[in-house]
């Protein structure tokens, strides 16, 4: 590889995965009802606050920027501070690796749970995602994260989700939701397939009709898919806590300004 190409590459992914100050678009989960809620298979969605996210959530018109799959106490590990592994992601900078819960404290975040898996088959997703930690990416194709330097390139909707798999390189698997698309195919459970509809073969009902999924390539699966996908539900910590209105305390004075 060029070596020109591996500096420019590696340091522009420092610059992209950087953390920029701003708001978030919900309040952060409290990380004990996220972990109390939590099973294998969820997909954690994440509004990320990096250079990237900024053009990722633009181009997918998305509060969310990352996705990373809780795999429980599958691998077993610990880092340095006595915390579980218990999540697997793809980092633009580190290549597919495990992390804790912690990684995601302060963060805007979705739980997104698979219906109706079977016990083999999601072993065989979380595996699937274990099996590849520390792949990492060469950053070949620079040019798959020039394009991200522009935060709000101008892009007509219908060609965003093609711009976040433009060319060969391995950077465009940098965007986290490929792998998880990938472990969830692996046993041909849909996200967001293609639905084709044609003429049944049933004799006896002549106008009904069939119909017939189409794998889309994993290279344009977003975050965003798994919120939307009929086939995954949203799972919101606080009220599989129990949540319970009336114990909440208001304030009785005056709201609160908008500027504020």
């Amino acid at each position: 590889m060029n070596p020109i190409a591996q500096w420019f590459g590696e340091r522009l992914t420092k610059y992209l995965g950087r953390e920029r100050p701003g708001s978030y678009t919900a309040t952060p989960a409290d990380l004990h009802e996220l972990q109390a809620c939590l099973q294998p298979g969820d997909v954690l969605l994440v509004e990320g606050s990096t250079r990237i996210s900024t053009a990722i959530k633009y181009l997918t018109q998305s509060t969310w920027s990352h996705a990373a799959l809780y795999v429980g106490g599958a691998l077993g590990h610990h880092n340095s501070a006595g915390q579980a592994l218990c999540f697997v992601e793809a980092d633009l900078a580190e290549g597919v690796r495990a992390v804790p819960l912690s990684q995601f404290a302060g963060l805007n975040v979705r739980v997104c749970r698979p219906v109706g898996l079977t016990a083999d088959d999601l072993r065989r997703v979380t595996g699937y995602a274990i099996e590849r930690i520390g792949h990492h990416y060469d950053l070949r194709n620079v040019v798959d994260l020039v394009r991200y330097l522009l935060p709000t390139p101008p892009v007509p909707v219908r060609y965003r989700r093609r711009l976040l798999a433009l060319g060969s390189g391995d950077p465009t698997r940098a965007i986290c939701s490929t792998l998880i698309a990938q472990a969830f195919q692996s046993v041909r459970y849909p996200i967001m397939p293609t639905v084709e509809e044609r003429p049944s073969n049933d004799p006896a009902c002549p106008a009904c009709v069939q119909e017939i999924l189409h794998v889309r390539h994993h290279s344009l699966f977003v975050p965003r898919d798994f919120d939307v996908s009929p086939y995954f539900d949203v799972v919101k910590p606080s009220v599989a806590a129990g949540f319970d209105y009336r114990a909440l305390v208001w304030h009785d004075g005056p709201a609160t300004p908008v500027s504020a």
